[in-house]
Protein backbone atom coordinates (compact mmCIF):
# COMPACT_ATOMS: atom_id res chain seq x y z
CA UNK A 1 0.00 0.00 0.00
CA UNK A 2 1.34 3.39 -1.14
CA UNK A 3 2.26 6.28 1.98
CA UNK A 4 -0.76 8.09 0.98
CA UNK A 5 -2.72 5.38 3.00
CA UNK A 6 0.28 3.98 5.65
CA UNK A 7 2.04 6.69 6.53
CA UNK A 8 -0.43 9.33 8.48
CA UNK A 9 -1.25 6.22 10.94
CA UNK A 10 -4.10 4.75 12.24
CA UNK A 11 -5.76 7.81 11.89
CA UNK A 12 -5.64 7.90 8.10
CA UNK A 13 -5.88 4.35 8.02
CA UNK A 14 -9.25 3.90 9.94
CA UNK A 15 -10.86 6.89 7.79
CA UNK A 16 -10.31 4.96 4.88
CA UNK A 17 -11.39 1.75 6.61
CA UNK A 18 -15.21 3.30 7.29
CA UNK A 19 -15.33 4.60 3.46
CA UNK A 20 -14.68 0.67 1.97
CA UNK A 21 -16.99 0.02 5.32
CA UNK A 22 -19.65 1.66 3.99
CA UNK A 23 -19.57 0.69 0.53
CA UNK A 24 -19.29 -2.66 1.51
CA UNK A 25 -22.16 -2.42 3.36
CA UNK A 26 -24.83 -0.43 1.11
CA UNK A 27 -27.77 -2.02 -0.52
CA UNK A 28 -26.89 -0.31 -3.60
CA UNK A 29 -23.77 2.05 -5.05
CA UNK A 30 -23.64 5.20 -3.61
CA UNK A 31 -22.21 8.71 -4.93
CA UNK A 32 -19.53 10.80 -3.37
CA UNK A 33 -22.52 12.69 -1.96
CA UNK A 34 -24.19 9.69 -0.41
CA UNK A 35 -21.12 8.91 1.11
CA UNK A 36 -20.55 12.18 2.63
CA UNK A 37 -23.94 12.04 4.48
CA UNK A 38 -23.01 8.63 5.74
CA UNK A 39 -19.35 9.43 6.86
CA UNK A 40 -18.23 11.30 9.82
CA UNK A 41 -15.60 12.80 8.13
CA UNK A 42 -14.71 16.63 5.85
CA UNK A 43 -15.78 17.00 2.66
CA UNK A 44 -12.13 17.60 1.83
CA UNK A 45 -10.94 14.91 4.22
CA UNK A 46 -13.23 12.31 2.44
CA UNK A 47 -12.55 13.08 -0.75
CA UNK A 48 -8.94 12.55 -0.34
CA UNK A 49 -9.84 9.25 1.03
CA UNK A 50 -11.43 8.00 -1.98
CA UNK A 51 -9.17 9.28 -4.36
CA UNK A 52 -6.22 7.73 -2.30
CA UNK A 53 -8.65 4.30 -2.39
CA UNK A 54 -9.03 4.35 -6.36
CA UNK A 55 -5.06 4.99 -6.39
CA UNK A 56 -4.45 2.07 -4.52
CA UNK A 57 -7.61 -0.43 -6.37
CA UNK A 58 -10.01 -0.89 -3.71
CA UNK A 59 -12.42 1.35 -4.89
CA UNK A 60 -13.61 1.64 -8.55
CA UNK A 61 -15.84 4.60 -10.05
CA UNK A 62 -18.83 3.19 -11.96
CA UNK A 63 -20.06 4.44 -15.15
CA UNK A 64 -22.75 6.92 -13.35
CA UNK A 65 -20.11 8.09 -10.89
CA UNK A 66 -21.09 5.55 -8.17
CA UNK A 67 -18.45 4.08 -6.06
CA UNK A 68 -17.92 -0.04 -6.13
CA UNK A 69 -15.47 -2.13 -3.94
CA UNK A 70 -12.24 -2.57 -6.11
CA UNK A 71 -11.00 -5.52 -7.93
CA UNK A 72 -7.83 -5.58 -5.38
CA UNK A 73 -9.96 -6.17 -2.71
CA UNK A 74 -10.78 -9.63 -5.05
CA UNK A 75 -7.12 -10.48 -4.27
CA UNK A 76 -6.97 -10.27 -0.40
CA UNK A 77 -9.48 -11.82 -0.03
CA UNK A 78 -8.71 -15.15 -2.05
CA UNK A 79 -5.54 -15.30 -0.44
CA UNK A 80 -7.25 -14.85 3.21
CA UNK A 81 -9.47 -17.62 2.28
CA UNK A 82 -6.72 -19.91 0.74
CA UNK A 83 -4.12 -19.35 3.73
CA UNK A 84 -7.48 -19.54 6.51
CA UNK A 85 -6.44 -22.67 8.57
CA UNK A 86 -8.81 -22.65 11.08
CA UNK A 87 -11.12 -22.80 7.89
CA UNK A 88 -9.20 -25.66 6.36
CA UNK A 89 -9.36 -27.66 9.85
CA UNK A 90 -12.89 -26.81 10.53
CA UNK A 91 -14.08 -28.21 7.06
CA UNK A 92 -14.31 -32.16 7.64
CA UNK A 93 -16.08 -31.44 10.65
CA UNK A 94 -18.78 -28.88 8.87
CA UNK A 95 -19.44 -32.27 6.41
CA UNK A 96 -19.70 -34.80 8.68
CA UNK A 97 -21.91 -32.84 10.48
CA UNK A 98 -24.13 -31.97 7.59
CA UNK A 99 -24.27 -35.70 6.77
CA UNK A 100 -25.67 -36.58 9.92
CA UNK A 101 -28.56 -34.00 10.18
CA UNK A 102 -28.86 -33.07 6.29
CA UNK A 103 -29.47 -29.11 7.13
CA UNK A 104 -27.52 -25.85 6.39
CA UNK A 105 -24.13 -25.58 8.14
CA UNK A 106 -22.45 -22.71 9.19
CA UNK A 107 -18.88 -21.94 10.71
CA UNK A 108 -18.02 -18.06 11.72
CA UNK A 109 -15.95 -15.99 13.85
CA UNK A 110 -16.60 -13.32 16.44
CA UNK A 111 -15.38 -9.86 15.47
CA UNK A 112 -16.49 -7.40 17.47
CA UNK A 113 -20.08 -7.32 17.80
CA UNK A 114 -20.71 -9.01 14.61
CA UNK A 115 -20.05 -12.69 12.98
CA UNK A 116 -18.09 -12.97 9.64
CA UNK A 117 -19.00 -16.63 7.92
CA UNK A 118 -16.48 -18.50 6.93
CA UNK A 119 -17.62 -21.25 5.62
CA UNK A 120 -21.47 -23.08 4.50
CA UNK A 121 -22.37 -26.54 3.72
CA UNK A 122 -25.81 -26.09 2.07
CA UNK A 123 -29.07 -28.11 3.14
CA UNK A 124 -29.79 -30.58 0.83
CA UNK A 125 -33.57 -30.01 1.04
CA UNK A 126 -35.14 -27.57 -1.98
CA UNK A 127 -35.20 -24.31 0.32
CA UNK A 128 -32.26 -23.04 1.44
CA UNK A 129 -30.33 -19.86 3.00
CA UNK A 130 -29.58 -16.98 2.01
CA UNK A 131 -26.35 -16.74 3.91
CA UNK A 132 -23.29 -16.22 2.08
CA UNK A 133 -19.45 -16.53 3.08
CA UNK A 134 -17.80 -13.41 4.04
CA UNK A 135 -21.36 -11.84 5.18
CA UNK A 136 -21.66 -10.49 8.11
CA UNK A 137 -24.42 -10.50 10.84
CA UNK A 138 -25.29 -8.79 14.39
CA UNK A 139 -23.49 -11.51 17.32
CA UNK A 140 -26.37 -10.50 19.45
CA UNK A 141 -29.61 -11.83 17.63
CA UNK A 142 -27.60 -14.97 15.71
CA UNK A 143 -26.77 -18.36 17.10
CA UNK A 144 -23.01 -18.40 15.86
CA UNK A 145 -22.50 -14.85 17.48
CA UNK A 146 -24.58 -15.95 20.93
CA UNK A 147 -22.55 -18.71 20.91
CA UNK A 148 -19.17 -17.42 20.23
CA UNK A 149 -19.65 -14.23 22.81
CA UNK A 150 -20.80 -16.50 25.39
CA UNK A 151 -17.05 -17.63 25.48
CA UNK A 152 -16.19 -13.54 26.41
CA UNK A 153 -14.94 -12.99 30.28
CA UNK A 154 -17.44 -10.72 32.20
CA UNK A 155 -15.31 -7.93 31.45
CA UNK A 156 -15.08 -8.13 27.83
CA UNK A 157 -18.95 -9.49 27.37
CA UNK A 158 -19.72 -5.87 28.91
CA UNK A 159 -17.81 -4.04 26.80
CA UNK A 160 -18.92 -5.06 23.71
CA UNK A 161 -22.31 -5.06 24.99
CA UNK A 162 -21.69 -1.42 25.26
CA UNK A 163 -21.33 -1.30 21.54
CA UNK A 164 -24.57 -3.11 20.43
CA UNK A 165 -27.34 -1.51 18.90
CA UNK A 166 -29.97 -3.23 19.79
CA UNK A 167 -32.27 -3.37 16.63
CA UNK A 168 -35.34 -5.57 16.16
CA UNK A 169 -35.41 -7.45 12.99
CA UNK A 170 -38.05 -9.89 14.03
CA UNK A 171 -41.09 -10.08 17.04
CA UNK A 172 -37.90 -11.90 18.35
CA UNK A 173 -35.47 -10.17 18.52
CA UNK A 174 -33.40 -9.88 21.94
CA UNK A 175 -34.83 -5.89 23.10
CA UNK A 176 -31.88 -4.80 25.47
CA UNK A 177 -28.78 -5.60 27.39
CA UNK A 178 -30.63 -7.30 29.70
CA UNK A 179 -32.30 -9.39 28.05
CA UNK A 180 -28.41 -9.81 25.98
CA UNK A 181 -27.00 -10.85 29.59
CA UNK A 182 -29.87 -13.37 30.60
CA UNK A 183 -29.74 -15.61 27.05
CA UNK A 184 -25.56 -15.50 27.56
CA UNK A 185 -25.90 -17.20 31.06
CA UNK A 186 -28.52 -19.65 29.63
CA UNK A 187 -26.04 -20.41 26.89
CA UNK A 188 -23.18 -20.91 29.35
CA UNK A 189 -24.82 -22.98 31.18
CA UNK A 190 -26.38 -25.20 28.57
CA UNK A 191 -23.46 -25.29 26.27
CA UNK A 192 -25.12 -24.43 23.04
CA UNK A 193 -27.10 -21.15 21.89
CA UNK A 194 -30.58 -20.81 19.85
CA UNK A 195 -31.22 -18.45 17.15
CA UNK A 196 -35.43 -18.47 17.65
CA UNK A 197 -35.97 -16.36 14.22
CA UNK A 198 -34.30 -13.84 15.93
CA UNK A 199 -32.30 -12.45 12.97
CA UNK A 200 -34.68 -13.93 10.30
CA UNK A 201 -38.48 -15.06 9.91
CA UNK A 202 -38.77 -17.98 8.91
CA UNK A 203 -35.21 -19.38 9.91
CA UNK A 204 -34.04 -20.66 13.33
CA UNK A 205 -30.88 -22.34 13.90
CA UNK A 206 -28.45 -24.23 17.46
CA UNK A 207 -24.87 -23.36 17.45
CA UNK A 208 -21.88 -24.36 19.97
CA UNK A 209 -18.75 -21.93 20.77
CA UNK A 210 -15.35 -23.10 19.38
CA UNK A 211 -12.03 -21.07 20.82
CA UNK A 212 -8.74 -21.54 20.10
CA UNK A 213 -6.44 -22.99 22.74
CA UNK A 214 -4.78 -19.51 23.51
CA UNK A 215 -8.77 -17.97 23.23
CA UNK A 216 -7.27 -15.64 20.50
CA UNK A 217 -10.53 -15.62 19.03
CA UNK A 218 -13.63 -16.94 19.68
CA UNK A 219 -15.94 -19.13 16.69
CA UNK A 220 -19.21 -20.86 16.67
CA UNK A 221 -20.72 -23.68 14.43
CA UNK A 222 -24.30 -23.96 13.78
CA UNK A 223 -27.44 -25.95 12.13
CA UNK A 224 -29.76 -23.76 10.78
CA UNK A 225 -33.09 -24.47 9.04
CA UNK A 226 -36.15 -23.14 8.32
CA UNK A 227 -38.69 -23.30 10.69
CA UNK A 228 -41.52 -24.62 9.10
CA UNK A 229 -39.65 -27.81 8.60
CA UNK A 230 -37.49 -28.55 11.36
CA UNK A 231 -39.14 -27.42 14.57
CA UNK A 232 -37.75 -26.01 17.51
CA UNK A 233 -37.73 -29.59 19.48
CA UNK A 234 -35.78 -31.01 16.74
CA UNK A 235 -32.74 -28.60 16.73
CA UNK A 236 -32.35 -29.05 20.61
CA UNK A 237 -32.57 -32.85 19.87
CA UNK A 238 -29.56 -32.09 17.53
CA UNK A 239 -27.35 -30.17 20.76
CA UNK A 240 -25.10 -32.83 21.31
CA UNK A 241 -23.87 -32.97 17.49
CA UNK A 242 -23.37 -29.57 17.13
CA UNK A 243 -21.57 -29.64 20.69
CA UNK A 244 -19.55 -32.49 19.63
CA UNK A 245 -18.37 -31.43 16.29
CA UNK A 246 -17.37 -28.02 17.91
CA UNK A 247 -15.37 -30.08 20.69
CA UNK A 248 -13.66 -31.65 17.49
CA UNK A 249 -12.43 -28.63 15.84
CA UNK A 250 -11.16 -27.48 18.73
CA UNK A 251 -9.04 -30.58 19.45
CA UNK A 252 -8.05 -30.71 16.01
CA UNK A 253 -6.81 -26.75 16.28
CA UNK A 254 -4.71 -28.35 19.56
CA UNK A 255 -2.53 -30.92 17.49
CA UNK A 256 -2.76 -28.96 13.97
CA UNK A 257 -1.86 -25.34 15.33
CA UNK A 258 -0.36 -26.21 18.91
CA UNK A 259 -0.31 -24.04 21.55
CA UNK A 260 -0.23 -20.74 19.74
CA UNK A 261 -4.02 -22.03 17.73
Amino acid sequence: MSKTLAESGTGTLGKAMDVLEVVASAKSPLRFKDLLATVDQPRGTLHRQITNLIDEGLLQVNADHSYALGLRLLKFASNAWAGNRFREIAEPHLQMLHEKVGETIHLGVLQGVEVIYLDKVESRQSVRMHSQIGNASPAFCTGVGKAAMSLLSDEELEERIARVRFHTYTPNTLRDADAFRREIADIREKGYALDREEHEAGIHCIAAPIASLERSFYAGISITAPVYRISMDQLEDWADDVRHAAAAIMDDMKVKLGPRG
